[in-house]
């Protein structure tokens, strides 16, 4: 353990000196950063397809779609945009400031800490690193022990792409977390659960480090009497079973028209079997819950539910076939806590008021998802629900864009990241007010005669 300290802070140290030598402020050198890691990630995406199938068995499908495309994506829309990003902004000049001039300055924090989880190892893992150094940060990443695979290979890709005073990975359990808790890190970025997030905050509030937290919650998806059912059942389905369901943004429980319900129910069903078949357990493109204990948790919230199809599973390959329950209780153990798996509650609702005063009376979600063409409807939903993002007849889209913040409030979290959103949150706005020397504002000054006159005219 002192080992790993001693490795850990003399990391931190270096990283912190190499930031004061003002290396990192250079543009040209943050978009060859960039660059050098997009290339990194092309030579090395069969190895990542590779570690996500071992950990997750993510099929290269789906690997690729949420976690290797997005991450390329995202470093291509912020170098095109980074220098715009970086420059110094004017701002008006109060009345007050007569003859001054006013801007803001983005300035990287310094060094970062990321800590990231084991259910999109790698695109959360490089996705906020890749906002870290386009503001100018160095960073060091913390990749989930969960995901090994994945672990591994982020280290042998940053290893070999940066020197460890610009960016390194750190990797290990619980006392490696720890030990970087206690570092005087300049800003931390967590992805992960609620009750970890809690911790994270605590330790950086001893030290009054700034955080992000993107965390979690259990997120609705609204089915009203008018949607396109089958389509809505596509794209929800889609949502929910995209990594057997361990995704923080997936439709954690549905809520849907009475009577659309039965009817709704049917076209799930039919929509699962036409992705993975009469067995999805068996097919070799669905993915597998974690570990064992999170399977083990799975099938315990499975109890006394009434499961309407799915819900069959392989201890051995750690699968679970998708399961629908009709009409879960509001205090059963699988309405209590994020699911976080391949099981979707089903409750039918009367009126859009209902839903309204249900979802309002919990925590906020990171994600709600609405189908409807009902303007009415979308409206009241948007306007009185807090939730951290979502989508209109769809699920999981909206956090696939680089020009929408992505992230929660309340409860699934505090901050927000993507595009233009990544720069901003790896960033301090510095405000600076340049004065004339031609003349001076004497009524500021306790001898003016007229300044509170003054004053009282600006200022009112």
């Amino acid at each position: 353990m002192a080992e790993c300290a001693n490795r850990i802070e003399a990391i931190i140290a270096k990283q912190k000196q190499y930031f004061s030598s003002g290396e990192t402020l250079d543009i040209k050198k943050r978009l060859q950063q960039l660059d050098i890691l997009r290339h990194s990630l092309k030579k090395y995406e069969h190895d990542i397809l590779e570690a996500l199938h071992k950990d997750l068995n993510k099929s290269e499908h789906e690997a690729y779609m949420t976690e290797i495309g997005i991450v390329l994506e995202e470093i291509r829309f912020i170098s095109k945009r980074l220098k715009k990003w970086a420059k110094p902004k004017k701002a008006k000049t109060a009345l007050s400031h007569i003859g001054s001039k006013s801007m803001i300055i983005p300035e990287p924090y310094g060094t970062v800490l990321i800590i990231a989880p084991w259910n999109y190892p790698f695109q959360l893992a490089v996705s906020p690193l890749i906002g870290a150094l386009a503001a100018g940060n160095t960073a060091v990443v913390k990749p989930s022990e969960l995901a090994p695979s994945v672990s591994g290979v982020l280290s042998k890709i940053i290893k070999e792409a940066f020197p460890p005073e610009c960016a390194t990975v750190i990797e290990g359990g619980i006392e490696a977390n720890q030990e970087l808790l206690r570092q005087p890190f300049d800003y931390i970025f967590f992805t992960g659960s609620v009750p970890v997030g809690k911790v994270i905050m605590e330790a950086a509030a001893k030290q009054l480090i700034p955080v992000t937290l993107e965390l979690g919650g259990k997120s609705p998806c609204i089915v009203h009497k008018d949607a396109d059912l089958k389509l809505a059942a596509a794209r929800i389905v889609f949502g929910k079973l995209t990594n057997a369901g361990q995704t923080c943004i997936a439709p954690d429980y549905l809520l849907v028209h009475k009577d659309i319900k039965r009817e709704l129910l049917q076209a799930l069903k039919q929509a699962i079997q036409r992705f993975f078949g009469n067995a999805p357990e068996n097919n070799p493109a669905y993915g597998k819950i974690v570990n064992e204990r999170h399977f083990e948790r799975l099938i315990r919230l499975l109890h006394n539910e009434n499961v309407v199809t799915g819900g069959t599973y392989h201890k051995d390959t750690l699968k679970i076939a998708p399961a629908i329950i009709n009409e879960a209780d509001w205090e059963s153990p699988v309405m209590q806590e994020e699911i976080f798996g391949p099981i979707l509650p089903v409750i039918g609702y009367e009126t859009i008021e209902d839903v309204i005063d249900l979802v309002q009376s919990r925590p906020k979600p990171l994600a709600l998802y609405l189908f409807t063409n009902d303007k009415s409807v979308k409206r009241q939903v948007i306007s009185r629900i807090s939730f951290g993002g979502g989508c209109i007849n769809d699920t999981l889209m909206h956090a696939a864009t680089p020009y929408l913040p992505f992230g929660g409030v309340g409860e699934s979290g505090i901050g927000n990241y993507h595009g233009h959103n990544s720069f901003k949150t790896f960033s301090h706005e510095k405000s600076i007010v340049k004065q004339t020397n031609r003349f001076d504002v004497s009524f500021r000054y306790p001898s003016s005669k007229n300044g509170l006159r003054i004053i009282k005219k600006l200022l009112k």
